[in-house]
């Protein structure tokens, strides 16, 4: 099937992107990547009177790492980039695990962090990510600048909190209050599949104990989900067996599956517990090895 008609355009500048999708009120779509609108318009599940591309706006392409340690992701950061960023494998392995299990390279190669996280697949990974990392998506709009947390971000599948004339220009990853530690675990049919289950862990570490988690859940619910208790077991502990265990338990609880052509949804849930032990798991081996 061919897309419906709609009308181009090609903006030099930001604000003159925001302005033609205020002209064109609720009906115009921005194209950064295109690896899930060109989908959808091709199968007419979205047909815009207007597509806004943004890949010529200037200064979107860049990873960029603060003074204090934070990430600058921008909406033109491709998911290659990220796969290949020597500062992400080295200060962020969350997102260093997640990466390289984004689709298949030729997605890669186009697709963007911000244009998933904004996509809102209910089986997408960077949300999840995102969420574990305490991370934020920067919009801008006629009123300009606001950011606004991963978590709140994401309201349901396939939704977002922007207004129908804001544009994501950036993802943000604040700066770690310790030693950061993390993972990246999905279950997938086949290379590029999307998630039968997935799991995101992000931790920072002082004195022996976590100072800062975060668990998401990709591909077990209708939105990604927060796993907040499970995050929250982990709070001013050391990581051990008791408290992994109290963890993993709790993450399969937040999990809300369904049975399906990949599995059952005690299948889903047993993988969602067995990814986040075995990310904090390894997370509390490297530890015992850096104290010997």
């Amino acid at each position: 099937m061919y897309p419906g008609r709609f009308r181009y355009a090609s903006p030099r500048a930001l604000d003159e992107a925001v302005e033609l999708l205020q002209k064109a009120e609720s009906d115009g779509k921005v194209l950064a990547g295109g690896q899930s609108l060109i989908p959808l318009l091709k199968l007419r599940f979205a047909s815009p009177s207007i597509l806004v591309d943004i890949n010529n706006l200037p200064g979107l392409d860049r990873i960029e790492v603060e003074a204090d340690g934070s990430f600058r992701i921008g909406a033109l950061a491709r998911h290659g980039m990220l796969e290949r960023s020597a500062e992400i494998g080295r200060r962020q392995p969350t997102a260093a695990a997640a990466a390289p299990l984004i689709a298949d390279p030729i997605v890669r190669s186009r697709g963007t962090l911000v244009g998933s996280v904004c996509h809102a697949d209910p089986q997408g990974d960077w949300a999840a990510v995102m969420i574990a990392l305490d991370g934020s998506v920067v919009a801008y709009g006629p009123e300009g600048r606001r950011t606004i947390a991963v978590k709140d971000f994401v309201t349901g599948p396939f939704q977002n909190v922007l207004s129908y004339d804001e544009i994501a220009i950036e993802a943000r990853i604040p700066a770690p209050k310790g030693s950061v530690a993390g993972g990246f675990l999905k279950l997938e049919r086949r290379v590029g599949d999307f998630a039968t289950a997935g799991a995101a862990v992000g931790l920072e570490l002082a004195g022996g104990r976590v100072v800062r988690a975060g668990i998401a859940l990709t591909g077990v619910g209708s939105a990604t989900i927060n796993a907040e208790a499970a995050a929250g077991a982990l709070l001013d502990r050391p990581i051990g067996a008791d408290t992994v265990a109290r963890a993993a338990d709790l993450a399969a609880e937040a999990a809300n599956p369904k049975s399906d052509h990949r599995g059952s949804a005690e299948y889903k849930r047993h993988v969602v517990h067995t990814f986040v032990r075995r990310i904090l798991a390894g997370i509390g081996t490297d530890q015992e090895r850096a104290a010997v």
